[in-house]
């Protein structure tokens, strides 16, 4: 008997825990929606994820924008008929050589402005650590298509209903800004929604920062 109940309470102690571990390892995620715990998409109130239009794109090339210290200048193809002129902030933190000819993410419905004079179609996402002093590039898998569009487990990005906005609407209704605080890197760098990973035709996308911010 008393060896019965030693089973059934180690048995009871191990039961899901591995699991649980194991699935959210697979996916890069969290676990945020496994059992026992709160699912952040069940209290969100925010904008739809599907509202942002991020692609993967490459950078063809990079040059430092002459006006401003902190700012490159990128072009960058996103899968359209011509690349397109992007600017990046991201001067203080990688050189040249760490961007060209790379895969990269680039939410691609920003209406087009002029940054210190650059007109600048679009953002490069990066992922960085809580005070911002390490800023590094999010990563499509290799084998990812140009142009394809990430899409979020357990959201919807078919149809009429997935579409995202027109760039007019994100600016106007702060879109990004609404979702921003929600872009997070899991403990393996995966950069996720709400604990659901960015995912490519070709697998997850990921980061050099952990438990970081995306934007």
């Amino acid at each position: 008997e008393h060896q019965r109940k030693k089973g059934e309470k180690k048995a009871k102690t191990n039961t899901g825990s591995k699991t649980d571990e194991t699935s959210a390892a697979a996916t890069g995620g969290t676990g945020a929606a496994t059992a026992g715990v709160a699912d952040p998409k069940d209290s969100y109130e925010g904008p739809p994820i599907t509202a942002l239009d991020i692609r993967v794109g490459k950078i063809l090339k990079v040059w430092e924008h002459e006006n401003a210290d902190k700012l490159y200048c990128e072009e960058i193809d996103v899968g359209e008929d011509e690349p397109r002129q992007v600017a990046s902030g991201l001067r203080p933190f990688l050189k040249p050589e760490d961007m060209e000819g790379r895969l990269v993410l680039v939410l691609c419905n920003l209406k087009a402005r002029k940054l210190v004079g650059f007109p600048s179609h679009g953002m490069v996402l990066c992922a960085s650590n809580e005070d911002h002093t390490d800023v590094r590039l999010v990563n499509p898998p290799i084998d990812a298509k140009i142009g394809e569009r990430i899409t979020i487990p357990d959201f919807n990005f078919e149809g009429e209903e997935g579409k995202p906005f027109a760039e007019n609407k994100v600016g106007k209704k702060k879109i990004f800004e609404g979702i921003a605080p929600h872009l997070k890197t899991s403990k393996y760098g995966v950069p996720e929604f709400l604990g659901r990973p960015f995912v490519t035709s070709a697998g997850v996308c990921t980061s050099a920062i952990t438990d970081g911010t995306v934007g």
